[in-house]
């Protein structure tokens, strides 16, 4: 079979899905507001999580089709390019300085859900018993979410989503409409987007694994790149890297635990010694990032130009096994 059809249904999939998420984070967001949600909840749980909305729909569509490696890929793929790339080109704009309390108090939580996954991993098999923990943490920290975010409603992250929600005026019937457009069209584009995937991997001879942390990782974290960009732009930090922060956190609980409870996967050992390590050491990073003489984190241009170094790199090894080259 040719791969014309699959590549060109994986480019459409990809364009599709991120101005579906992109619609469908508006909408949902502004939905929000006018139901009385305050700026810090939309900023911590519908945008921070609503931007990996793109990485549930496509690892769900993917194990509920026997494809739950294409899953598990597209899930920590993405978490490292949000890491390494997002941060690491957002930084090179504009270093970035980290001011809310919020965001350093979620900070040290992602670190520990990070390793958490890792170690239930250990046994290079994700059960359902391993998937319902991983959903279980998630409902959890949902709670305390929202529980803190309707307790300390000041703070830099919230006048952040203030500024968003400001830049996108609409009236409530055309948030609910982007909404459930977005929505549509995210199922719809992300079927697409696994059908041509699973097709090129198969075409390739390498497994979906390498082409969901590679093209379909990259392609998911894109909302989070745009939505990071243009935050930089305006000097919302905060919101550039609780997006990050939300998204990984979602990835790596949500999105993974969905794709485990509807197929258990046996992965192999470099999930865990490759992907699991470096996203791991990249959240670490993330989390001991210096600390100004305000007492304020800072992510300068050097340690952009790091992290993007080190995707880069991670990327060519990871691109090297498509082609067929050994490199190591």
């Amino acid at each position: 079979m040719s791969l014309t059809l699959p590549a060109v249904a994986l480019i459409f999939g990809l364009i599709l899905l991120v101005w579906s998420a992109d619609r469908f984070v508006d909408g949902a967001a502004v939905t929000a507001q006018y139901a009385g949600m305050p700026p810090l909840l939309i900023g911590m749980v519908v945008i921070g999580f609503g931007t990996s909305a793109p990485e549930m729909v496509v690892s769900a569509i993917s194990a509920s089709q026997g494809n739950p490696g294409l899953a598990l890929g597209n899930a920590y793929g993405s978490n490292i390019s949000n890491i390494a790339l997002i941060l690491g080109l957002t930084a090179l704009v504009s270093p970035i300085t980290v001011k809310s309390g919020v965001l350093r108090k979620e900070l040290p939580v992602l670190l520990v859900v990070t390793f958490l996954a890792a170690a239930l991993l250990f046994d290079l098999y994700l059960s359902r018993i391993d998937a319902w923990i991983l959903l279980f943490v998630f409902f959890i920290i949902m709670g305390w979410t929202i529980w803190f975010g309707l307790r300390q409603r000041q703070d830099s992250l919230a006048s952040g989503v203030d500024v968003l929600l400001e830049d996108h005026p609409m009236t409530l019937r055309a948030a609910l409409a982007w909404l459930l457009t977005g929505m549509i069209l995210l199922v719809i584009s992300s079927r697409i987007l696994v059908w041509g995937a699973v097709e090129i991997a198969r075409g390739f001879g390498v497994s979906d694994l390498i082409i969901g942390l590679t093209v379909v990782a990259i392609g998911t974290s894109l909302p989070e790149l745009a939505s990071a960009l243009a935050a930089t732009r305006k000097g919302e930090h905060d919101l550039a890297i609780g997006n990050v922060i939300g998204s990984n956190m979602f990835n790596t609980l949500a999105v993974v635990g969905i794709a485990g409870a509807i197929r258990p996967l046996a992965i192999s050992s470099e999930v865990l010694y490759r992907d699991c390590l470096l996203m791991g050491l990249l959240t670490l990073a993330l989390f001991m990032t210096r600390i100004g003489n305000n007492g304020e984190r800072q992510i300068t241009r050097v340690d952009g130009l790091l992290l993007l170094t080190i995707y880069l790199g991670y990327s060519g090894y990871l691109i090297s096994k498509v082609l067929g080259f050994d490199l190591f």
